[in-house]
Formats: C-alpha cells, structure tokens, sequence
C-alpha cells in the first residue's frame, strides 16, 4: 500500500516520462505537483527506497517495471472514474478532473474490475487519453497536433493536452469537442494563428490552441 502522496508522485513521474526521452528531473516534478525542490527530493529516496524509481544524479528519475505498473493503475482508475462520471452522472468534460483525483486514490481492485466491466472496457477518457488496461500496458493511436495540419488538412479531434475545466469550457463554447471533423483553411504567418472549419462553421483560433488539441488526420 502506499500513500496518496507517493501515489500522486508517481503518476506524476508517469505522465513526465512518457514526453521526456530522457530521465525526470526533480525539477520537472516539483514543477508538475507545484512544490519545493526539497519535498521532491525527500519523496524520491522514499520511493527509491520502495524500489519504485531509480534516481541517478545528474540523469533523473525513472520508474522501474514495478513503479510504472503501479503508476498506470492509478491513470487507469483516474481515466475509468472519469468515464463513468460523464457517461453515468452527467457530469461534463470540465468537472471530472478533479473528482476523479479523489477516486483514484480508492484501493479495491475488484471494484475497478466490475467498474471497467460495467462501462464497457472503455478504452479511452472523455478527454481522448487512453485508458491502461489491468496488465499497465496503453494503447495509442496515431495523432497530431492541429498546430501541424497544413491548409486544406483535416482530422478527428481526438484529445486535448490542457485538460484545466478554464479550457474544455472555452473549447465547449466554440464547439470544439472529441470526436467532430477540423479542417484547416489558412494558417496565419504572422501570429501562427489558424482559421478552421468545424460544424460548417469557421472559427478563428490562437496558436496556444491549436498546439493543445490533438487530431488523427484523414
């Protein structure tokens, strides 16, 4: 068993690892969770000393096979919890984030099991992310950012980077949710910014927006 703060450092490892080709540095995790460079420290001997992590100055922190497991069982109860608040409680895109931090915190494995089977073995999030399955291991699809579509390119908006509620909101008042068809009409020199196509609609959006959505490309 371990602590909800060892747990909230691991998945925290876990997301960093997965863009980096390297080794976390401390500083990158200090940065994730938002505290000091001495509680990061602290919490990684602990959990080098659970053999979670290797720590190597000078290179970072990487999770052994053992940590990773463990970290993609908590994304995976974060993202199923997610799913079932969406699909059963109604609850938007925007408020499940921080409830699902709650829930996945909750050890029973058997009712993760029966949660998964009763959604229907969901493979990804209401945010696109997709799902770990009871052995760790992730599925991923083939995507990009918008920001890298050319003029006249389409995709299926299959995910966001910035899942803060401030952002899903202003997407959702654009219309911009998973699932609809962007197409790229001009792409601005002097500011980045694109113009799209979404529901026969053009909308003009900032560069910061299009290098937060990911599409698969048509």
């Amino acid at each position: 068993m371990f602590s909800q703060s060892e747990e909230n450092y691991l998945k925290a490892i876990y997301h960093l690892e997965i863009v980096s080709s390297k080794g976390v540095t401390t500083n990158a995790i200090a940065k994730k969770l938002e505290t000091k460079a001495s509680s990061v420290t602290d919490m990684v001997q602990k959990l080098s000393e659970k053999e979670l992590i290797i720590y190597k100055k000078y290179q970072g922190v990487t999770l052994t096979v053992f940590g990773k497991k463990t970290a993609a069982n908590i994304v995976r109860k974060h993202r199923l919890w997610e799913v079932f608040l969406v699909e059963k409680l109604n609850f938007s895109w925007d408020e499940v984030h921080d409830v699902a931090e709650q829930l996945e915190h909750i050890k029973s494995q058997k009712l993760i099991q029966e949660l998964d089977s009763f959604l229907g073995f969901p493979t990804h999030d209401p945010h696109g992310d997709p799902i770990p399955d009871d052995k760790g291991n992730l599925k991923t699809i083939e995507k990009s950012l918008l920001s890298t579509l050319a003029k006249n390119e389409s995709g299926i908006c299959v995910g966001v980077i910035d899942s803060s509620s401030e952002f899903l909101q202003f997407l959702d008042k654009k219309g911009i949710t998973l699932g609809k068809q962007i197409t790229v009409l001009e792409k601005e020199d002097f500011d980045d910014s694109v113009s799209i196509l979404i529901n026969d609609k053009k909308l003009s959006i900032s560069q910061k927006i299009a290098t937060n959505l990911f599409v698969k490309k048509r």
